[in-house]
């Protein structure tokens, strides 16, 4: 996206030019779904591709928002006052509620009314984080044309509290501090419970690796239900096994044995073991072992899909019509229940690998998948 094209529709759309633009990028977890609301660990690495808002402020308290995806009239609310949720907004202006949101949870610290204008190049709906992604270059948006200073691991957390309480959907740390924290050429070992964070080399085209994003064409919507109800069963396990969240089960034998629900038992075997993949992939990373990541990927895959039931057939047939074109590994990523998959292969069978989830796509009259090339990239920041 050019932000100096972004800055020109502001001009045009509001009649006066905007104080700046910022982008935030979409993320790829690599390794590590459905734990960071567990507590857990993660390693997510931002994408080039994203959200980016041109902004002015205003003197009125409200933000008025408008959007290149979709055009129509602006969506208006007060920044002052209570949950989004509860406005009744027509469907066609919910993707407000998220830079709405933002802005009603950072007031308190100071930050004003704005005007903004949206823009992405990220497909909603890919479970590649473009809300999040939304939510982080509004809070930067409204941080810097206020003069408001948040250091960034608390302004994820603000970005999050703002999904939780005024879009609906229960969501982990994970994708506010991968758009915020992220570096070029890194992936980001992140625990959840604590916010700390390190950088870790990942750089496959150097291990003569691509990691392809496999837009499945499934979307997704965490704001269905199947999102929260996972968390439920997360939450409920760990009250009947006494711990704080299931990031703090040590002993999974045992654990499973106690649980009666087997429900219950497939959840929590796939969080511990998803942490210890998620240890175990940042080990191989900071050895330059790259290649050897492809069996993790299709463990957690297989884990997400066998035991945490929330893969669907897309993802499925695209992993496994990958491994046979030479693939080293892949899974499925995001909340699940459609969205995108990620395949680590060979730099010279890419294109091979391309091939055949095209064609294993058309066998079964799909509409055909599309392809990023993913590298990992920089976080939010300021662009004009």
């Amino acid at each position: 996206m050019d932000p100096d094209a972004l800055a020109a529709a502001f001009t045009e759309a509001f009649r006066h030019a905007p104080e700046g633009v910022w982008h935030a990028p979409g993320r790829v977890n690599l390794i590590g779904e459905h734990t960071d609301y567990n507590d857990g660990f993660v390693l997510p690495f931002a994408l080039a591709q994203g959200v980016s808002v041109a902004a002015a402020a205003r003197s009125d308290g409200v933000l008025e928002v408008r959007s290149r995806q979709a055009p129509g009239d602006a969506v208006r609310a007060p920044v002052a006052g209570g949950p989004i949720t509860a406005e009744g907004w027509p469907a066609e202006h919910a993707w407000a509620a998220y830079p709405a949101g933002v802005a009603r949870v950072l007031a308190p610290y100071g930050t004003g009314g704005a005007s903004l204008l949206i823009d992405s190049d990220l497909p909603r709906g890919a479970g590649l984080s473009s809300s999040a992604a939304l939510e982080c270059a509004t809070a930067l948006a409204l941080c810097e044309l206020s003069g408001v200073h948040v250091e960034r691991p608390e302004l994820a957390r603000l970005a999050q509290r703002a999904e939780h309480e005024h879009v609906g959907v229960p969501c982990g740390l994970m994708d506010q501090a991968a758009s915020l924290l992220c570096r070029a050429g890194s992936a980001l070992m992140l625990d959840c419970r604590s916010g700390l964070s390190s950088h870790v080399p990942f750089a496959p085209g150097d291990a003569g690796l691509t990691l392809l994003v496999v837009d499945t064409r499934a979307r997704h919507s965490l704001t269905a239900g199947d999102y929260a109800g996972r968390r439920a069963e997360c939450e409920r396990a760990a009250a009947e096994l006494g711990v704080p969240a299931l990031r703090d089960v040590k002993d999974l034998a045992g654990a499973l044995a106690s649980l009666r629900d087997p429900v219950l038992r497939r959840r929590v075997q796939h969080v511990v073991t998803e942490n210890h993949r998620v240890e175990a992939a940042t080990g191989l990373l900071r050895a330059g072992a790259v290649a050897e990541l492809g069996a993790m990927l299709t463990a957690s895959h297989l884990s997400l899909r066998d035991q945490f039931e929330i893969s669907w057939p897309q993802a499925d047939t695209a992993v496994e019509a990958a491994m046979r074109a030479g693939a080293r590994g892949g899974r499925m990523v995001g909340g699940g229940f459609g969205g995108s998959a990620i395949v680590l292969a060979p730099a010279d069978r890419a294109g091979d690998v391309r091939e055949a989830i095209g064609a294993a796509y058309a066998k079964r009259s799909w509409e055909p998948p599309a392809f990023l090339e993913a590298a990992p990239s920089d976080g939010a920041r300021r662009t004009r």
